[in-house]
C-alpha cells in the first residue's frame, strides 16, 4: 500500500486535472458562460479565482513536503470538504451533462482525500 502522502497527492492531482479538463470542454464546446461580457470581473475577482484553482497544486505539495502530519491531516480534510461544498452548490448552475459529470468525479476525489486523510494513522517515531 502506498504512503497516505503519496496517496493524497494523487488525488489532488487527478482532482487539478479534472477541473482542466472541465475548463478545457468547456470552451472548446461553446459551453463558456455567454454573460461573462455583462459581468466586470475585478481584479479582485480573478485573484480569488486563481487562488482557487492553485488550491489543488498547493494540497499536493502540503501532501508531500509538510512534516507535521496533524497538519497535512487537517488541511487535506478541511480543503477537500470545502471543495466538496463548493462544487455540490455549484452542481445546478452547470447545464452540460459532461460539467455534471466531472463535477461529480472530483467529489468523489474529495470524499476520498478526506477518507484517507481521516483514517491517516501516523507511524510512531521510534
Amino acid at each position: 500500500m502506498p504512503d497516505t502522502r503519496i496517496v493524497l497527492a494523487a488525488l489532488w492531482i487527478a482532482t487539478m486535472l479534472v477541473y482542466l479538463l472541465g475548463d478545457v470542454l468547456r470552451i472548446y464546446s461553446g459551453d463558456f458562460p455567454k454573460n461573462m461580457d455583462t459581468v466586470k470581473f475585478t481584479q479582485g475577482m480573478w485573484l480569488g479565482i486563481s487562488v482557487l484553482m492553485l488550491t489543488p497544486i498547493l494540497m499536493l505539495l502540503v501532501s508531500i513536503m509538510v512534516v507535521d502530519v496533524n497538519v497535512v491531516r487537517w488541511a487535506n480534510i478541511i480543503l477537500a470538504g470545502f471543495f466538496f461544498v463548493f462544487n455540490l452548490f455549484g452542481l445546478p448552475t452547470y447545464p452540460s451533462h459532461y460539467d455534471r459529470f466531472l463535477l461529480l468525479v472530483s467529489m468523489v476525489f474529495n470524499v476520498l482525500v478526506i477518507a484517507y486523510a481521516w483514517n491517516w494513522v501516523a507511524p510512531v517515531a521510534a
